[in-house]
């Protein structure tokens, strides 16, 4: 079982205004939640631990985990509100976004509330704003300290700054949590706003060195490319025709889990003992199953029989 912690929410779009009148049109999201039921539709057994609200939001993300088989029984209830991203459109007519997170039920959890985990949770993914809000960013921090001896940690960036706008705050957490962390993915817009104009590759081999087993490199229409210790690795971006990228990432790290989990790989000395020709197949199975993402519209992520890899 591969447990996905961090943060669930409702991301509302303005549909229409007529006479100051709003419509919107509200779905389910936040990185860790569409990873935890992206991996259950790609066959995996996944878990998501977080705090969910009482309130009807927070029963409506209840009932879409449960829809889709996710373990639930990791999650914390609070009666904090639960988070709103609300996304307009400003004056000028470009998107202008409006976040209502602080106390917030996904943010609530604290180090008292992490899970008692036994051998049948094989991995634990990590992303997004809820590594570096509290007080739930220090209990991540926590558990994955508590575990990362014996069991595969993941984690992504996925920078929010909307939610934490000072890069520092971003960074100290990348620096804090790399030595902990067997897979790193990491887009390259967000490389850059950490790092500016450094050498991916470089920066790979810095956390290679700090015990990172797998660094992914995420470039959108450029692919991807990948470093262990011994190899590097390029994959090419699949041709699409693009509806939107919303859930992009999100798929991409449910499926390089599906494919080192049905290769028999998703352990530290697995992952770092990856021959080259065997991480290509699996970058690309992850590329493809971004880009069926990316045809359609929201994060729909794909099903497994959507994919017809074998490993």
């Amino acid at each position: 079982m591969i447990l996905v912690c961090g943060e669930a929410l409702y991301d509302l779009f303005l549909d229409s205004e007529t006479n100051a009148q709003l419509k919107f049109d509200g779905r389910p999201g936040g990185s860790p939640y569409n990873v935890a039921f992206g991996l259950s539709r790609l066959g995996q057994a996944s878990s998501f631990f977080t705090g969910l609200s009482t309130d009807f939001l927070g029963e409506l993300l209840m009932q879409v985990l449960k829809r889709e088989n996710v373990h639930t029984g990791f999650i914390k209830r609070f009666d904090n509100r639960s988070t709103l991203s609300v996304v307009g459109v400003d004056a000028q007519g470009l998107p202008a976004y409006a976040f209502y997170g602080d106390s917030a039920a996904d943010r609530a959890v604290q180090e008292a509330d992490l899970p008692d985990l036994g051998p049948e949770v094989s991995a634990i993914h990590l992303s997004s704003f809820s590594t570096v809000v509290e007080p739930i960013g220090s209990a991540l921090a926590a558990l994955v300290k508590r575990h990362s001896g014996a069991k595969v940690i993941s984690f992504d960036p996925n920078i929010r700054l909307n939610v934490e706008p000072d890069l520092k705050v971003w960074h100290r957490k990348i620096e804090e949590l790399v030595p902990f962390t067997h897979l790193l993915k990491i887009s390259s817009e967000d490389f850059e706003l950490i790092y500016g104009k450094e050498d991916p590759e470089a920066r790979a081999k810095t956390w290679l060195a700090q015990g990172v087993r797998l660094v992914i490199l995420t470039r959108g229409s450029d692919g991807v490319t990948a470093w262990t210790k011994a190899h590097r690795a390029d994959v090419p971006a699949e041709k699409i025709k693009l509806v939107d990228t919303v859930g992009a990432g999100d798929t991409f790290q449910a499926a390089i889990f599906t494919a080192l989990s049905e290769a028999g790989k998703l352990s530290p000395n697995g992952i770092e003992t990856l021959e080259k020709t065997a991480l290509e197949h699996y970058l690309s199975f992850a590329s493809r199953a971004a880009a069926i993402t990316c045809s359609r519209r929201g994060a729909d992520l794909p099903f497994r029989r959507e994919l017809p890899d074998t490993f």
